[in-house]
């Protein structure tokens, strides 16, 4: 039986880790003047529903049904805006489709995924690649080599969530700059895209019992093509959180991460918020300078 003084030591241990620790946000920052989705599915909007009183002259008129004594908006969001993580159903059609790669992942959405699934200590692999050469509207190659390297420098990954440094989220900017994020990428065809895993990389990720991949580039896959790279692991439990920001500010190893997505009954993906906790105390230097996106 649980008691006050079990309870007790409970809380205070979680308020201990969450006050004596550095908690780090590693989440975008949504807003219509960033490009916060995937270039040419649905924008994010963002719209006044009631304000306080009526404003019938705005560019967008407001006229309150119920004396207007508060604010509210509604949102128009794609399931795969922001930071966001990918449920198996995204890439794997169900079981009875008849489709190829269907199969009982294809069941599974956002919703029925373990709350704690995007969870656990953390491996932050760089992948910034800065030197790899590749044409426009394609992504630099994250191989099972750059695995192995990280290995050898760290020691051997055995289960935690992997986290790709790619530095992509330096471009997550106010548009007209924000183009780069994406749309220079996908529809403009300028410019080649964020560094994303093999399948062969995400083979060696579930050898070592990985089960929660996460980047900071627009996506896991690469601009070119990402279905090999998702089905490579999301039909094997293996999830994925994508764009997510700051991970410069973390170490190698050490932190632990959390990303919690919206409980979306039959979604595909949610947005939510990532963070990570530091084995370190709040105010102690890390020695590297914050670039978190702010709008």
């Amino acid at each position: 039986m649980t008691t006050p003084s079990d309870v007790r030591s409970t809380t205070d241990a979680l308020s201990g880790l969450l006050t004596e620790r550095r908690v780090v946000d590693l989440s975008l920052p949504l807003d219509e003047t960033f490009p916060c989705t995937w270039p040419g599915h649905m924008p994010y909007r963002a719209t006044v529903w009631t304000w306080f009183t009526a404003r019938p002259d705005d560019p967008q008129p407001v006229h309150p049904f119920n004396g207007g004594d508060y604010q509210t908006r509604w949102l128009v969001i794609d399931e795969h805006t922001g930071t966001h993580l990918d449920a198996p159903r995204h890439f794997v059609p169900p079981p009875d489709s008849q489709l190829e790669h269907a199969g009982p992942a294809g069941r599974v959405g956002i919703a029925d995924l373990p709350v704690l699934v995007a969870s656990g200590p953390a491996a932050v692999i760089d992948a910034d690649l800065p030197g790899a050469q590749v044409e426009p509207g394609h992504s630099p190659a994250i191989t099972p080599g750059h695995i192995h390297q990280w290995e050898s420098d760290h020691g051997r990954l055995e289960g935690e969530v992997v986290l790709f440094r790619t530095g992509w989220d330096r471009h997550y900017q106010p548009f007209p700059a924000g183009s780069a994020y994406g749309s220079d990428v996908l529809t403009a065809g300028r410019r080649p895209g964020w560094p994303a895993p093999t399948p062969e990389t995400i083979g060696l990720l579930r050898q070592r019992a990985v089960t929660c991949v996460g980047t900071d580039g627009l996506s896991v896959g690469p601009a070119e093509n990402g279905a090999p790279t998702h089905l490579a692991g999301l039909p094997h439990g293996v999830v994925y959180v994508e764009a997510l920001t700051g991970l410069h500010r973390l170490p190698a190893r050490g932190a632990w991460f959390l990303f919690l997505p919206i409980k979306l009954v039959g979604g595909t993906g949610g947005p939510g918020r990532a963070i990570a906790i530091l084995p370190e105390t709040p105010g102690q230097e890390t020695g590297v300078t914050d670039r978190s996106v702010q709008p």
